[in-house]
């Protein structure tokens, strides 16, 4: 029955030369791979504005000024990304770079703040679309932790479905949001300049005296969570077609030149509105509302707006399960994380992915306003570190036009590593976690490390000297009686060894005595042991006996104990008996010279 849900669900298995098939175009990429950077249009500008709002509805003409800059910052990463991308077509983003660059500890820096702001992004994303939702139906706010659960799981199993598949049907609501966004932009802009807007913008210019630097600081890097998602591109360049980078690159540069058209017009649009912010409508509702009323085209904006906010969480499904992939590679994560699923994407990434965002969203209540400042850190870290490390390698390789290139990239550095200061110092109460968490990750990683090279080293043998040397088998078959079972396990026990003992643990004298004659009467041709357990327990008397057989025979024979199990037909009859044989298992199987072995018998019916 789960087989046939999980076919229904995630569809038929794929061969692994289908892989090819599952390759993304321009088009196909930029929706999946850009829901993040998109969506945060919907929540950019009103950063800002919750910042500036702090000083008056005077100071709001600021927004227009930080939302240049934000959009200049935008152009210096799409600029500088590109070069990574051609220069690491293998893909990887800022781990790669890091650790070919900057070395160990910055690369495990850069892919550990990544993978946190991917669980984050899904976290951040559930709970904003659930707010344009209720925005829209104040009615359904009490729901939001649930709405915000459903669309992870709706997101999960489109993502098991494989890449294309999930491409190919949030591709629609994306370029639908796309579509949606430059309508109201334009509408917006006419209504403006046709005098329609009837609410007073603040003074441009005007000076503001209680307009610190640290607040137009603070407003700019509130701004600058817009940014976020800029760099999945070049993690992901391992699932475009042919040529890879070259359609990567093209992506991204599609990519920044919406996200920077739809936020400009946004944030212009906020200003001529005189917009506030408000916690029971979003700006974008805000400035639907002001345009077309709250007719159907505002229900449509917010409508698409909720669900592009949802699928911004798409981006961290295509990005984490890789860059998982390149540190379990590694040997920084666990492998299960390079294993692909049926249909041929990294199902053990996703659910993780999903699992931990679900957590954050149940923890918080659906109320994840107070992470878009950590969210925002975790991925300027990684954006520092890999200018930094593009800036090295120009200046060791020194290819034609370098230096052109170093000089984007320093811009690029010096600009991410401001926005990553200012993060701090203006907002250390929200992302102090970071310092606290982030080396935990680190730590993680390298005990991980540790461990498979430990591993490796114990299991790695000289082909040229070690050989397998022959040893003799004792072996011990713990009982309760003379079943069919056991006959079962006696019967096999003789082909692997002459040298068979069961062991048959009585709780009193009665009982040791009845079983003795009844092997006696039997006769299997194997000797049975009898042990009394005053205290009624099977697993202190065996552990005494195996641990005197291991102490003689260690040394010249294998000890193996084959457990005795019928196997029920139905799972629920399962449980109607005693589960000795399992506890028996279970604690031997520490013991390092024991091998410990289930001989099964199934019954019918």
């Amino acid at each position: 029955m789960f087989v046939k849900i999980k076919r229904w669900l995630i569809g038929r298995p794929m061969k692994s030369t289908e892989i090819e098939e599952e390759k993304l175009g321009k088009f196909r990429a930029l929706a999946i791979l850009s829901s993040d950077a998109l969506s945060s249009v919907a929540y950019g500008t009103e950063q800002i504005l919750i910042v500036l709002i702090t000083a008056g509805f005077s100071a709001l003409w600021y927004s227009v000024p930080i939302s240049i800059a934000v959009l200049g910052l935008l152009a210096i990463l799409i600029t500088s990304y590109r070069q990574t991308i051609f220069a690491y077509p293998s893909g990887g983003g800022a781990y790669i770079v890091s650790k070919d660059n900057l070395g160990i500890t910055p690369s495990l820096i850069a892919g550990g703040s990544l993978l946190v702001d991917y669980i984050l992004t899904v976290a951040v994303s559930s709970s904003a679309g659930t707010d344009a939702i209720t925005s829209a139906f104040p009615v359904l706010h009490e729901h939001r932790v649930f709405i915000a659960l459903i669309m992870i799981v709706f997101l999960t199993i489109m993502n098991l479905r494989g890449v294309t598949e999930s491409a190919s049907v949030l591709a629609i609501p994306i370029y639908l949001f796309v579509f949606a966004i430059f309508v109201l932009i334009i509408s917006g802009i006419i209504n403006y300049i046709s005098g329609g807007v009837q609410a007073a913008a603040p003074e441009f210019g005007r000076a503001v005296s209680n307009v610190s630097l640290f607040l137009l600081l603070k407003a700019f890097s509130s701004g600058c969570s817009a940014l976020t998602g800029v760099e999945a591109v070049s993690n992901a360049i391992p699932n475009f077609k042919e040529p890879a980078p070259k359609n990567a690159a093209a992506t991204l540069l599609m990519m920044g030149l919406i996200l920077g058209s739809m936020f400009m017009g946004i944030s212009m649009l906020a200003y001529w509105y005189g917009i506030k912010p408000n916690d029971k409508a979003t700006v974008i509702s805000q400035i639907a509302e002001s345009t077309f009323g709250r007719g159907l085209l505002y229900y449509i904006i917010q409508g698409v707006t909720a669900i592009i906010l949802f699928l911004a969480a798409n981006t961290a499904y295509s990005a984490f399960p890789l860059l998982a992939y390149m540190l379990a590679k590694d040997k920084y994560m666990p492998h299960m994380f390079m294993v692909r699923g049926d249909r041929l994407g990294f199902s053990n990434g996703i659910l993780f992915l999903s699992i931990l965002s679900a957590v954050l969203i149940i923890v918080f209540r659906g109320n994840t306003e107070n992470l878009i400042p950590l969210y925002a850190v975790g991925v300027f870290i990684p954006f520092t570190l890999s200018q930094l490390g593009m800036m090295m390698r120009w200046i060791r390789s020194k290819p034609p036009g370098w230096f052109i290139k170093l000089m984007i990239n320093t811009v690029g550095m010096l600009t991410t590593l401001s926005i990553t200061l200012i993060f701090i110092v203006t907002k250390f109460t929200q992302v102090w976690m970071i310092f606290i968490f982030l080396p935990f990750v680190v730590i993680a990683f390298f005990k991980v490390q540790g461990h498979y090279n430990n591993t490796a080293n114990q299991l790695r043998i000289d082909l040229h000297k070690d050989k397998p040397h022959t040893k003799g088998n004792t072996v011990i078959i713990p009982i309760s009686g003379i079943t069919r079972v056991v006959l079962n396990t006696i019967s096999y026990a003789k082909t692997l060894s002459e040298n068979v003992v069961a062991v048959y643990i009585g709780f009193d004298d009665e009982a040791i005595d009845k079983m003795e004659k009844a092997w006696e009467t039997w006769d299997p041709g194997i000797r049975l042991i009898t042990l009394k357990s005053s205290y009624r327990s099977v697993m202190g008397p065996l552990k005494r006996f195996i641990e005197t057989v291991e102490w003689k025979k260690a040394e010249e024979d294998h000890i193996t104990i084959l457990i005795p199990q019928f196997i029920t037909e139905h799972w629920w009859q399962y449980l109607l008996h005693n589960q000795t044989s399992i506890m028996i298992r279970a604690y031997l199987i520490k013991y390092k010279d024991v091998i410990v072995t289930t001989v099964p018998y199934h019954l019918r019916g």
